[in-house]
């Protein structure tokens, strides 16, 4: 399996929020809460010591970028950040944001099926295309809004 095929799995480029120098930001296709993400290197790294010292570096800033949009414009409760990398072997975390309640965006109900303890992975919150694109294209624009 290469990095194409994983950002492939992961809809890529469709799901692309965000591109960094050494990272790219998705859109989790399956939304098992309102905003999850996908950060997935750039450079095919399949071990977390053999990330660039650049990598290293623009890491706190995409994830207190991220923190901040999902925080202030989606009021999450709490970020868990998971680099399971047992199927796809390329350095990547899955961030998904938690919720008490049920979340509402543009008229659509999220919700967060495993909240107090770990994230429900299996559950999907089923989004149309457009509603995906629309979430995606609200959290890229939060994201450039950001000094």
């Amino acid at each position: 399996m290469s990095l194409k095929d994983t950002l492939l799995k992961f809809n890529f480029p469709q799901s692309l929020v965000r591109e960094y120098q050494n990272w790219y930001l998705l859109l989790r296709p399956n939304q098992v809460t309102l905003g999850a993400f996908i950060l997935i290197t750039k450079n095919g790294e399949t071990s977390y010591s053999n990330i660039s010292s650049e990598g290293f570096k623009e890491f706190p800033k995409i994830i207190n970028e991220v923190e901040t949009i999902l925080k202030l414009d989606l009021h999450c409760q709490k970020i868990n950040y998971l680099m399971l990398m047992m199927t796809d072997p390329e350095v990547h975390y899955h961030i998904i944001p938690r919720y008490s309640t049920d979340k509402r965006f543009k008229g659509l109900v999220f919700k967060d099926t495993g909240w107090g303890g770990l994230p429900n992975l299996d559950f999907r919150n089923q989004l149309s295309a457009d509603s995906f694109y629309m979430l995606r294209d609200y959290l890229s624009t939060q994201l450039e809004r950001l000094p």
